[in-house]
């Protein structure tokens, strides 16, 4: 079951000039900084205690990962729980999924709507 948004992703060129942008102008925080197999996880948002925050994704590394992604817009990640379940389902009912991999913040995986417009659900 999707419980609510959790992130809003973004495609940067350069995660660190991002950073500080977001930081230093816009006034957010960094939640997490971490970085595995060579994907960095950017996590900023407007306080500590937001429930929802932006990702600072290298548009180039994720371009290699998944070039079918539209990066040219942001993505909306949803939080889920069943998430092997939810994959399953969307897989039944014929909508388009990416595979299901383990990313630094849990299992995730992407599906398109029917004008391939992605999103990604986590298992959080």
């Amino acid at each position: 079951m999707i419980r609510h948004i959790g992130q809003v992703m973004l495609y940067v060129n350069d995660q660190d000039t991002a950073v500080k942008f977001w930081t230093d102008k816009i006034g957010f925080v960094v939640v997490a900084d971490q970085e595995e197999g060579g994907v960095r996880w950017i996590e900023i948002s407007p306080t500590k205690e937001a429930q929802t925050t932006l990702v600072l994704h290298n548009k180039e590394i994720i371009a290699k990962m998944q070039p079918e992604l539209n990066l040219g817009t942001p993505s909306i990640m949803f939080y889920a729980e069943h998430i092997e379940n939810l994959y399953q389902d969307f897989q039944a009912k014929g909508v388009k999924v990416g595979d299901l991999v383990m990313m630094p913040m849990g299992r995730v995986f992407n599906f398109a709507d029917h004008e391939n417009n992605y999103f990604a659900l986590v298992e959080k």
